[in-house]
């Protein structure tokens, strides 16, 4: 037989498209020829094949070979087909059986003795292969992460030898149950680190069960990223189909899939020197930045007023749509980023507006420029906005009288208001329309007068109306209450500090 077929899977965004590898071996002078768009990492596995054959006692052969990655117009990348080129060498020159071949997918990079290498974005691949009810081929490094998805066929293997006595029906390839044990960490920080603060807790836990947008407001070291650090701690674990979505953008990152903790809502803290590309992600080749690595978990931004100010406006999209697409010229992306924005700030350039001691002399002129590295747009999409103070000396020695809450009661809490919120929407406070709004956040007159008032009194927008309603409607269900009373209205309004009038 002159021609094989293989599958395999290659990278478009967080999807795995089908890829047909078809080998035409036919008489002429040597050569391996490889089309179908690839780039300089595919066009040099025509080396890593030859010499993975060879030194696996097989015979390459002496003849034109012509190797095609179907579809022509998608952009191939990386060594995730060297397996597959393989194979469809060894099926077209009659070496392995080429019926076999074409009922698997494999994937995996060979090296020169024949070895099989990890590749990245096995998870998407093994999503997609799931759903073409195809058993897996793939190096045995990515076995854990590919078997995260259930019933799906894995066979793992170590060398190129391997797959071809599976392929020759002379030993099958069976799953190592140790590989696929998977030893999760031990939480090392925990809330009742943290002593005091205790509204500032309370403005975490609210947080936390209706996955809203946050910014502290403080003089340094009152515990701002500390708090921030120790959100994880308190959010309810990840759904398997929100694993599943975070995780495969994990995959195809540069950062790899922490398989052992891939149910724990990711938490992303970029420092404030990041471009734009590398917060929402980019390149020739686009990947996903930090808001998708942050999907479905919490984005961290430390010192918001040091990050260049047109960073944060690509924020903006979003943190209201829940996803980000980036364009270049050849290629387009979409990836998921529902995030959860923590943002931490000083009071004044200094740090120290308001200190007892007096020891700030920041003019009025420049502490309104400092705060004015956040726009408005910005700071009107963070439902709450809190203060935090320094804590006294007596409390950070020895603690509250009554001790410090830890993370799993308050834990407890954060899941049961959840709860309450899935079961009557299906989905978060904070993802909930203007029309939900509307339907699962009605107020009693006296409510619409006070929060009218507030409108007024602190200029607030109609985006910010509908922030306080939903931040009032958690605190009502981690009351328990089917309706918003008044001082959840009031807490509620308690948490839009930051705002300022309309120009």
């Amino acid at each position: 037989m002159t021609l094989a077929v293989a599958y395999s899977r290659g990278r478009s965004g967080i999807d795995a498209p089908l890829v047909t590898v078809e080998v035409h071996v036919t008489s002429g002078l040597p050569a391996l020829n490889i089309v179908g768009l690839p780039e300089t990492a595919v066009k040099e596995s025509r080396d890593r094949v030859r010499g993975a054959i060879i030194n696996s006692y097989f015979e390459f052969p002496m003849q034109r070979v012509t190797i095609n990655l179907a579809p022509a117009d998608l952009p191939k990348e990386g060594g995730r087909f060297d397996l597959a080129i393989a194979l469809g060498i060894l099926a077209a020159s009659g070496q392995i059986p080429a019926g076999r071949l074409a009922e698997v997918e494999c994937v995996g990079e060979l090296s020169l003795g024949g070895e099989l290498r990890p590749v990245s974005g096995v998870l998407p691949i093994a999503i997609q292969t799931r759903n073409s009810q195809k058993p897996l081929i793939l190096p045995k490094e990515n076995c854990a992460e590919a078997a995260l998805i259930k019933d799906i066929d894995l066979l793992p293997a170590n060398h190129l030898l391997e797959v071809c006595a599976h392929l020759n029906g002379q030993k099958s390839i069976v799953v190592d149950e140790e590989t696929l044990a998977l030893t999760a960490e031990v939480e090392s920080i925990d809330f009742s680190d943290v002593h005091g603060q205790y509204h500032v807790k309370r403005a975490f836990e609210i947080a936390a069960s209706g996955a809203h947008n946050l910014i502290m407001l403080g003089p340094p070291g009152t515990g701002k990223s500390m708090l921030a650090a120790r959100l994880p701690t308190i959010l309810p674990p990840l759904t398997e189909q929100q694993a599943q979505e975070t995780a495969a953008i994990a995959s195809i990152s540069d950062k790899g899939l922490d398989v052992a903790n891939w149910l724990k809502p990711p938490f992303r803290a970029p420092h404030h020197t990041a471009s734009a590309a590398a917060l929402v992600g980019g390149g020739g080749n686009p990947k996903p930045g930090e808001i998708s690595l942050a999907h479905n978990g919490t984005l961290f931004l430390d010192e918001l007023p040091e990050f260049d100010r047109r960073v944060l406006e690509v924020l903006r999209e979003p943190l209201e749509t829940g996803h980000i697409n980036i364009s270049r010229a050849a290629r387009q992306a979409e990836f998921p980023a529902r995030f959860q924005l923590i943002a931490a700030m000083n009071p004044c350039p200094c740090g120290y507006l308001g200190d007892p001691s007096g020891r700030c002399h920041c003019s009025i002129e420049q502490v309104a420029r400092y705060r004015a590295r956040i726009s408005g747009p910005l700071l009107d999409r963070i439902d709450m906005h809190l203060e935090v103070p320094r804590v006294s000396r007596e409390v950070l020695r020895k603690g509250s009288a009554e001790g410090e809450e830890c993370s799993a009661q308050i834990r407890a809490r954060v899941v049961a208001a959840r709860n309450i919120a899935m079961s009557r929407q299906e989905k978060t406070n904070a993802a909930l329309n203007a029309r939900e709004v509307k339907r699962h956040c009605r107020l009693s007159d006296q409510g619409h007068e006070l929060l009218e008032q507030a409108m007024d009194k602190f200029g607030l927008s109609h985006r910010a109306y509908h922030r306080i309603l939903k931040v009032a409607r958690t605190i009502a269900d981690l009351a328990g209450s089917e309706t918003i009373e008044i001082s959840h209205l009031s807490e509620a309004i308690g948490y839009r500090r930051l705002d300022r009038k309309a120009d």
